[in-house]
């Protein structure tokens, strides 16, 4: 569904909405996809809040009422500090690809056009009026080939990917008899999704590194539209981890020796459940806890640990746009005051941004590989 809806988003702005609304959603192209965009997570959000039923949770104390928001920041700060090593090394695996995910996905678009621009584009394509507006529907089409890729990746990768559920002991697969020849030999040369997970850190890093040697639109659009592969797995490949470590919090023991307990003292908790209440009760300290609590946070955690990143990442990018290109981007820079204009003889600075975020991929890829003995 995400390889969906960018794929719809990009397409939209390969499209020359003012061609099409007029000035209605705006002025500019970036305008009317903003409005568009609005209107679209509007829809999304409202048809999500009114399909989707949730219990209700109710506290067991009058206390726990009155705890407010500190104590669970506390919480989450203390779970932090203290989660199981395998889910640790996951977050850290997302840290460090998310810092090179960010610039991707905030200038991709724009580094494919400025790519254009200047070596590329023709005399009169340079002195459109709507520059910044040629520049989106440029890069928009590199990204609409790299939302192919995603979907389609989305779909065969769980069909050539042998799933971690497989490799739990005691899983025995039952396919028709006529096809076991087939898919015995099939099965041999799957890869496992760890594996799959870290060539695709290497395989964005590769890409993200020829980013400041690119000198023609083909090239970029060539190197964005390989990253839908790993873009497939980045949203794939986490949750999926994360999801099965969640599972083992409430189990006592494992078949593959990993088992949590849970991480606070203060109390344990069971939850009644009922089709529609959630009833939230406290017992003593030696009852195993229920998942359901520490579950919500260490999602909450991972998507900390996937945030983050665009702090570091748009710090970064400050840094890099102040020595390569202070003031406006000299593709952009044709109104601007003489002081603006600046030689395109150096460095695409979104170029040297997609490239520090390529050696971030490669900690990631490290960090992942050390997960298998985690």
């Amino acid at each position: 569904m995400i390889a969906i809806g960018h794929l719809i988003g990009y397409g939209a702005g390969t499209i020359d909405l003012l061609t099409v609304f007029g000035t209605t959603l705006g002025d500019s192209q970036f305008k009317q996809l903003t409005v568009i965009a609005a209107v679209a997570l509007i829809l999304a959000v409202g048809v999500t809040s009114y399909a989707v039923q949730e219990r209700i949770l109710i506290a067991g104390r009058d206390a726990d009422v009155k705890e407010g928001a500190v104590k669970m920041v506390a919480q989450i700060f203390k779970t932090t500090l203290h989660m199981p090593s395998r889910i640790q090394a996951i977050c850290w695996i997302q840290f460090w690809a998310w810092i090179g995910w960010f610039p991707f996905l905030f200038y991709s678009t724009t580094w494919v056009g400025e790519t254009y621009f200047r070596y590329n584009a023709p005399e009169q394509v340079r002195e459109s009026k709507d520059s910044l507006g040629d520049i989106g529907r440029v890069g928009s089409f590199s990204l609409v080939i790299f939302s192919v890729i995603t979907f389609i990746g989305s779909v065969l990768l769980p069909l050539v990917v042998r799933s971690p559920e497989d490799e739990k002991v005691g899983f025995t697969p039952r396919p028709p008899t006529s096809l076991v020849t087939v898919l015995t030999q099939v099965e041999r040369y799957k890869p496992d999704l760890l594996t799959a997970w870290t060539l695709s850190h290497f395989i964005f890093a590769g890409s993200m590194m020829l980013a400041p040697f690119v000198a023609s639109l083909k090239l970029a659009t060539i190197l964005v539209s390989i990253c839908g592969l790993p873009w497939a797995l980045a949203c794939w490949a986490p949750f999926a981890f994360i999801g099965m470590e969640i599972n083992k919090l409430g189990a006592p023991s494992s078949l593959n020796g990993h088992s949590y307990q849970r991480l606070s003292t203060d109390s344990s908790m069971e939850f009644e459940r009922s089709t529609s209440v959630l009833r939230l009760n406290h017992q003593s300290e030696d009852a195993h806890g229920s998942t359901g609590e520490l579950a919500g946070i260490y999602l909450g955690i991972l998507n900390l640990f996937t945030t983050l990143p665009q702090f570091v990442g748009t710090f970064i990018s400050m840094i890099v746009f102040s020595i390569l290109e202070p003031g406006k981007s000299p593709e952009l820079a044709k109104g601007a005051h003489p002081d603006e204009h600046h030689s395109t003889d150096g460095p695409n600075a979104i170029a040297v941004c997609l490239f520090i975020g390529a050696l971030s991929a490669i900690g990631a890829a490290y960090a992942t590989t050390r997960l298998r003995g985690a």
